[in-house]
């Protein structure tokens, strides 16, 4: 059997866990897809992985061998994925960069123009990801390296240096009772319908909903979406609010969809981020390098 390497990380995370409930929260999955992977898993291999009971997931000795083994085999590919990737990027002189929404909003030009320079004969590719990828693509070595927004699951494998933050604020329909406002409380907005990224993004998503500073509120979602104009629609159609970074005032205007400062939430930071095996890559810390001097001066860098 050819395995497919998304089950084997599955297998790996509720080995670790025990507990089906704990390895779903984690992985950013629902519990029942988590089982019904678990169960592919065991068909395709042919042997029983685990012994379930009430009070967890206990190894089977086929299992207690697979789960020794399987660090170092997921460990393994993905070192042979990101250097065969980053492979042929560097030989054709491209840095693969991905960003989400606004990227490092107006100093982002400037970034790539200084990459440039410092660089001549190589492109930065802007790769615009989906606000299912918070890591912009990085945790899958689809990119580089990355501009993205904290904090995104995943991140504490990864090198992660913040460049600037800058308040949230909301956007809302026009036609809503407080787009008048000319400043609102987060408070107000507790039993409102949110317009939030799909819930596999955890963290990501918890944070766009300010979960941590609703006081053990409740959420309620009106509509999912995973790209900016999606997001923007729904707004303006009325099936929800949203916290944004300030700057999407700036990025993101559309008719019928209006931002208001906000307080009672903290601010947005952004991050350029890659991965530890790049540390010692020339190109990979030149546009590091790129991203922090502009914003050394700033007197919003974090």
């Amino acid at each position: 059997m050819d395995v497919d390497t998304r089950l084997l990380r599955y297998f790996a995370v509720v080995a670790e866990e025990g507990n089906l409930t704990r390895a779903a929260e984690r992985l950013y999955v629902s519990q029942p897809a988590l089982t019904k992977q678990i169960r592919r898993l065991e068909t395709g291999l042919g042997v029983e992985l685990f012994t379930r009971s009430r009070t967890g997931m206990a190894l089977t000795e086929p299992g207690r061998m697979l789960a020794r083994r399987a660090p170092a085999l997921l460990a393994g590919w993905d070192a042979a994925l990101r250097e065969t990737r980053s492979a042929a990027s560097r030989a054709a002189r491209v840095l693969r960069v991905g960003f989400l929404a606004s990227a490092a909003n107006e100093a982002t030009q400037p970034i790539v123009a200084e990459f440039a320079r410092r660089r001549p004969g190589w492109r930065a590719d802007m790769r615009q990801a989906a606000w299912s990828n918070p890591s912009a693509g990085l945790t899958d070595s689809d990119v580089d390296v990355a501009l993205v927004r904290l904090p995104f699951p995943g991140q504490e494998a990864l090198r992660v240096l913040p460049l600037f933050s800058e308040p949230r604020c909301v956007a809302l329909a026009e036609t809503h009772p407080l787009a008048a406002r000319e400043t609102i409380a987060f408070r107000e907005l507790w039993d409102e319908p949110f317009v939030t990224a799909p819930p596999e993004t955890g963290r990501w998503r918890e944070y766009w909903l300010a979960a941590d500073e609703r006081e053990g509120h409740p959420v309620r979602v009106g509509a999912v979406t995973e790209h900016p104009d999606d997001w923007l629609t729904a707004i303006a159609n009325g099936y929800g609010i949203a916290l944004a970074p300030e700057s999407a005032a700036r990025f993101y205007t559309r008719p019928g969809v209006v931002y208001r400062p906000l307080t009672g939430v903290g601010p947005s930071r952004v991050a350029v981020a890659w991965a530890p095996a790049d540390d010692d890559t020339p190109v990979v810390q030149d546009f590091v390098r790129c991203c922090r001097d502009a914003h050394s001066d700033r007197p919003d860098s974090s």
